[in-house]
């Protein structure tokens, strides 16, 4: 796909190209499809493909294309803006230790009170 063509157009192709290897005799899995269709995409959507593999999506090509053509819509709109989708991590995390105030200095100015 060149750079500036519409997605949906190319994802189609694609999905006519998966379906001459089926009936060819090589069917592709569709988790082998999607990712066919995912590396033939410009640079322009490496942001989209990274969201995509990292949050492990499970879609079918058709759901693929509309969630393409919405990533085109939000690039056309916002230009060179990327966004960066981030999640709750899995897991437990560190926990926080709190001190107890032992060695911890009084501030110093006209109000504090001195001893006599």
């Amino acid at each position: 796909m060149s750079e500036g063509s519409p997605v949906g157009a190319h994802v189609i192709k694609m999905m006519g190209y998966i379906q001459a290897l089926e009936k060819l005799g090589f069917p592709l899995n569709d988790e082998l499809a999607i990712d066919v269709v995912l590396q033939s995409l410009p640079d322009s959507f490496n942001q989209f493909v990274l969201n995509f593999n990292m949050n492990e999506i499970n879609k079918t090509l058709p759901q693929l294309l509309g969630m393409l053509r919405t990533a085109e819509s939000n690039m056309k709109k916002g230009g060179s803006k990327s966004i960066l989708m981030v999640r709750e991590a899995k897991g437990k995390g560190k926990k926080v230790v709190k001190s107890k105030g032992i060695g911890k200095t009084k501030p110093k100015g006209k109000n504090t009170l001195k001893p006599k």
